[in-house]
């Protein structure tokens, strides 16, 4: 019997997790392929979801078990995190798994392909800005919107219980960005304080939110019309806007823009910019471009023609406009999607399809507020919505990723025991 082709997938993200399944269903389940998912956590969580696990009000019954997943959609889990790239011996190279503890629970390994795809997403560029990487909070990864949400709870627990609230000082949290991270953490976060305080743990939130961006103007994704908008509805609940201010050092205390200005804060989240891992710059002589994205052509195939690149760790020429395709969840999905009918015509001896980026549009979140954005499409060209109809179509969004993983009767059983979980269970994670 003629030895089965590997497939190998890097990442375990929206592109990664969906492709993984969409290949077990057409090749794995039929013997035709052996395909395995490597990523360096053991669950998924969909990544504009990030803000609200910093948050705490996200359900944990929206995380997926990778293994369960692998099961039921016929490849293979196999947690670690890439370290190398042999592509002579074609070849990946895995490090070794350890505990909290330093201790090594599974060695270093090596998985052998005849196709690699490369999805491992993106994590926050600090430009080299003295102390970021020291003193800011991120949301790149699950882990660290987890250690957000302890750090978020373990302040607030000590900067207001047991103290008087008309003395005390207000808990200062500042977001370095205003795309559409920092704007919906943002809203979250102010949502978060007011049910803290209907729980009955402070008289008042008293919590100061301040939102610093370099350019002049919010969520530089949307049009200008949106963009205020969010502006004033973001300035209604008393968030303290700071645009036109680059940030040149954070300290323990706060921060510093350019202007010489230093703004306090007790809690500092980097969410200004995005770059794929540095590691990725020395993979075995891929081409990368300056932010560290794996360079792909139309079809998704790097400078290797058994290694590809999807999401946004891959730089892909946008067709017609001036720039690749844009790091977000739906260019995830439609790459994911293309290279699933690539490497099935691979295996076939068929050609590669080629990659052609449609933009839906740009949604925003303000959480239980509001929800802006704009939708493109051929038919009505673009159009501004808002409020109950935008809140429906980000919904949307999130409910095809679930339908690719999960298909749709999975999905809407999950849809309807999360309606259920939600008038039980606290609205914000406490612990």
């Amino acid at each position: 019997m003629a030895e089965k082709h590997n497939i190998v997938i890097v990442g375990g993200g929206a592109a990664g997790l969906e492709l993984a399944t969409s290949l077990g269903r057409k090749l794995g389940k039929q013997g035709l392929a052996d395909i395995t998912l490597i990523n360096a956590t053991a669950t998924h969580i969909w990544k504009p979801l990030l803000h609200e696990v910093a948050a705490g009000t996200l359900d944990e019954s929206e995380q997926v078990e990778y293994l369960a997943q692998a099961y039921r959609s016929h490849f293979r889990f196999r947690l670690g995190k890439m370290e190398g790239l042999n592509r002579a011996k074609k070849e990946v190279t895995v490090s070794p798994t350890l505990n909290d503890n330093g201790e090594e629970l599974i060695p270093q390994r090596t998985f052998s392909y005849d196709t690699l795809v490369m999805a491992v997403g993106s994590v926050s560029n600090t430009f080299n800005i003295k102390g970021v990487a020291e003193h800011c909070l991120f949301l790149d990864t699950t882990s660290q919107a987890f250690k957000f949400q302890k750090h978020l709870f373990e302040s607030y627990i000590k900067n207001y219980i047991g103290k008087d609230s008309a003395t005390v000082k207000p808990l200062s949290i500042a977001i370095i960005g205003a795309g559409a991270t920092g704007v919906e953490l943002a809203a979250q976060l102010h949502e978060v304080t007011t049910v803290l305080t209907m729980y009955g743990l402070n008289e008042t939130s008293n919590v100061k939110l301040t939102i610093i961006e370099a350019a002049t103007q919010l969520l530089p994704a949307l049009p200008i019309k949106l963009a205020t908008a969010t502006q004033q509805q973001l300035v209604s609940l008393g968030v303290d806007l700071r645009m036109g201010r680059r940030v040149t050092e954070i300290t323990r205390e706060g921060i510093t823009t350019h202007d010489g200005e230093f703004l306090e804060a007790d809690i500092k989240v980097w969410a200004a910019g995005i770059k794929a891992p540095d590691w990725l710059k020395e993979l075995d002589g891929l081409d990368t471009n300056h932010i560290n994205q794996l360079v792909v052509d139309n079809t998704l195939k790097t400078s290797d023609d058994n290694i590809f690149a999807m999401g946004d760790c891959a730089a892909c020429v946008w067709e017609g406009h001036n720039g690749n395709v844009p790091p977000r969840a739906q260019s995830a999905h439609q790459q994911a999607s293309t290279l699933a009918k690539s490497i099935v015509n691979r295996l076939k001896g068929g050609q590669l399809v080629k990659f052609t980026y449609r933009d839906y549009g740009s949604l925003v979140s303000l959480g239980k507020y509001t929800t802006v954005g704009n939708l493109m499409g051929s038919l009505m060209g673009t159009v501004s919505i808002g409020g109950f109809i935008a809140k429906i179509v980000y919904l949307s969004l999130y409910k095809m990723h679930q339908i690719a993983i999960h298909g749709y009767f999975r999905t809407a059983m999950l849809t309807l025991s999360n309606a259920f979980r939600r008038s039980v269970y606290q609205k914000i994670k406490m612990h």
